[in-house]
């Protein structure tokens, strides 16, 4: 029996160097077969992670037999054509947030990975540390009694914008795609409820080309309600709050605990005043390749993962909606085109 899915990756963006790559090195069912890229570092690259195979091309590495699944790292507007491509080689993708840029265009990839029996996923590696397990837990026993509300803030100053992905509209920059994604997604999967209604703000960058900070404002079926805010021009917040009747949990290090080392807290307050603190350690990028990694060997996978990234994209197109029309949208409809 298979024991070990052969990664290739395409490109050798930062985000592989600095934590994909280093994961497949430490998970216990995946090794970083092949990278791929023009790049000329991909040589020190592929010698320093300990990848055996390099390509010049991204079609040369999906044509390779002996890759299982690619990593796909690429600017956003890039993911839709190299996930159909890897899907129609029989490669299983795992593709970085946000999977698309609009709801069709995630529909339309999901599609094709399904019609060539090839599992999907996008690359949310946040949901993968168990800090996020243990919140759940404490809102289970009832501990802070009915949801209510939940804010969601990541943002980080982005000092050289000249040059960076981020910052062109062409390649899907901007705040709510880059980070806006992480608290749509975390707000969704913490609530088990998906919003009905979305109002959204925003500010542009000063030539106008990407959103630098956005706002957004959720109201659910069940009543509650759920803000967020993500920004390209600020300190580093990294954040969540959940509030019950009863109490509240915050989580300080909600989407990037690696730069403690894995290293996460909950803060839960409860009434009369009590508090306390509870810590939890995971790594969290190696967690989601030993997971992805899991269901292609056992050929399995949730369906909510699709169902997940589909309704992301679908309330991402309705803020964009939004701001456009100054109002509220209603996410469920089928007109949310807008030009951008």
């Amino acid at each position: 029996m298979k024991t070990h899915v052969r990664w290739g990756v395409l490109s050798t963006a930062q985000i592989a160097q600095n934590e994909l790559l280093p994961a497949y090195i430490k998970a216990m069912n995946a090794e970083a077969t092949a990278i791929a890229s023009s790049n000329i570092k991909v040589k020190g690259i592929s010698r320093k992670f300990r990848v055996p195979k390099m390509y010049d091309s991204y079609d040369k590495l999906l044509e390779d037999p002996d890759i299982d699944a690619v990593y796909i790292p690429l600017p956003n507007a890039l993911h839709s054509h190299w996930v159909k491509k890897a899907a129609k080689k029989g490669k299983h993708v795992l593709c970085e947030k946000p999977a698309a840029l609009t709801f069709k265009e995630a529909e339309e990839m999901i599609k094709i990975c399904k019609e060539n029996d090839v599992m999907f996923m996008e690359a949310f590696m946040y949901q993968f540390h168990p800090q996020h397990q243990r919140v759940r837990e404490i809102i289970d026993s009832g501990e802070i009694g009915e949801l209510k509300t939940m804010k969601a803030s990541l943002s980080s100053y982005l000092e050289n914008q000249d040059g960076n992905i981020r910052m062109n509209g062409e390649l899907g920059g901007g705040s709510l795609y880059d980070m806006g994604c992480y608290c749509i997604h975390a707000i969704q999967t913490l609530l088990r409820s998906k919003p009905k209604k979305v109002f959204a703000s925003m500010g542009k960058d000063h030539d106008g080309q990407v959103d630098i900070f956005v706002t957004g404002l959720m109201e659910f079926d069940n009543g509650m309600t759920a803000i967020f805010d993500a920004a390209m021009n600020r300190t580093v917040i990294d954040y969540y709050e959940i509030i019950g009747t009863k109490g509240s949990i915050q989580v300080p290090r909600a989407f990037a605990p690696q730069l403690f080392n894995g290293e996460a807290l909950i803060l839960i307050h409860t009434q009369n005043g009590k508090y306390r603190e509870e810590k939890v350690f995971g790594d969290q990028y190696k967690l989601q390749v030993e997971y992805f990694s899991r269901c292609i060997l056992e050929r399995k996978i949730p369906t909510y993962f699709a169902e997940n990234t589909s309704y992301n994209m679908k309330v991402i197109d309705a803020c964009f909606k939004s701001v456009e029309e100054g109002s509220f949208v209603d996410v469920s409809s089928e007109d949310l085109k807008v030009s951008r």
